[in-house]
């Protein structure tokens, strides 16, 4: 028997086989996106800590109870309300503890919408201010967590707190 008389199935296989390849290489893809976005965040050995409720970042500053009298403060400078890709002037106050540096994460709460970490620089005592931005997002509405990291000598506390941004409608 010849080459040539070969049935067609053993050339079928290839492209069978490359489409195989390629959904594993793809699956692969995602998964070590997951676990870089994870990692990066850098979250598994912060303490956390509940907010004081009520909480309306959009109104007023917010606050949690760290333990043993400890405070953390979490204010937004928004006059007209917290909206996307508009500068955020950002304060966290921190009283009771000594903070070596503190930092803001707005994290998508239903939908991924990656890394968006803003380090606030030391003013005085406890007191730690920046510029942070919310992105834009095709939903009408969409809510969003802004987690507040403070790095102390005994550990890293931190504190999530929750907002929704209204997209604006020309």
């Amino acid at each position: 028997m010849t080459s040539s008389s070969l049935p067609d199935a053993d050339k079928s296989r290839f492209p069978r086989l490359r489409l195989m390849m390629l959904a594993t290489l793809v699956t692969l893809s995602v998964a070590l996106w997951y676990l870089a976005a994870h990692l990066l965040r850098g979250e598994s050995d912060v303490d956390w800590h509940y907010a004081t409720l009520p909480c309306d970042l959009h109104r007023a500053a917010c606050s949690a109870g760290l333990g043993e009298g400890r405070t953390l403060t979490l204010s937004i400078d928004a006059p007209a309300g917290i909206r996307a890709l508009e500068r955020l002037p950002l304060t966290v106050r921190v009283d009771g503890v000594e903070v070596e540096a503190a930092s803001v994460d707005f994290v998508g709460r239903d939908m991924d919408m990656g890394l968006h970490r803003f380090p606030l620089s030391k003013q005085d005592k406890g007191r730690f201010e920046g510029v942070g931005q919310v992105p834009i997002c095709t939903q009408s509405a969409m809510p969003w967590q802004a987690q507040v990291i403070v790095e102390t000598p005994a550990g890293r506390l931190g504190s999530r707190f929750d907002f929704t941004v209204e997209r604006s409608v020309p």
